[in-house]
């Protein structure tokens, strides 16, 4: 009874991807530098000194947004092909954001939250981007199957060469999102300009 109730779920589970798409979330943390100073100016520039490093070298850049994707997936031989039958991902996303320390005055303490919380909505981006890139994986990937593969090698290649085209799709998204936020005139360059001189 107990198996027979097993295989109605799987079943049930396969012919309707969507419910699989509700059941994750991703989780989301924030990691902090610290920056001081003054006014808007030396602010600024300890973000420069002290900013976002990946592998021990500066970025240049004020914030940044990373993620660990893994996959709880399942290979089943079918009918001389191979099937995808489960496909779970496991998403954190990390925000690494300035944070202010010290006692700044008042008007600069104002301008800063400004600042971080237009930053903060410019990585919020960034992570939507990703968790629709790891929704699309999904979607394409419950169900997916390819034929003769008994010994489910030549879907893993399959999959393997969507999944980077998803992949270059999603960083190119990201790369012209920032270059309009950065660009003169853009939502960042004005914070950045703002918190410089002030209101």
């Amino acid at each position: 009874m107990t198996s027979r109730l097993s295989a109605i779920l799987a079943f049930i589970i396969s012919a309707l991807p969507g419910i699989a798409l509700a059941e994750w979330k991703p989780v989301e943390q924030e990691r902090t530098y610290p920056v001081s100073g003054s006014s808007g100016a030396e602010l600024y520039a300890a973000i420069g000194q002290r900013g976002p490093k990946v592998g021990g070298l500066p970025l240049g850049a004020i914030a940044h947004t990373s993620f660990k994707l893994t996959w709880t997936r399942k290979y089943e031989p079918r009918d001389g092909g191979c099937v995808i039958a489960v496909n779970r991902p496991k998403l954190i996303i990390t925000y690494v954001l300035p944070k202010l320390t010290g006692k700044p005055p008042q008007s600069v303490r104002q301008e800063w939250e400004t600042f971080i919380s237009g930053v903060r909505d410019h990585e919020k981006v960034h992570g939507r981007m990703i968790v629709d890139m790891v929704k699309e994986i999904e979607t394409i990937s419950v169900g997916f199957s390819v034929p003769n593969d008994p010994d489910c090698k030549a879907i893993r290649q399959e999959l393997t060469r969507r999944l980077a085209e998803i992949s270059q799709s999603q960083r190119q998204k990201s790369r012209d999102f920032d270059k309009a936020e950065m660009s003169e005139g853009g939502n960042i360059h004005q914070l950045i300009l703002r918190l410089v001189n002030g209101s």
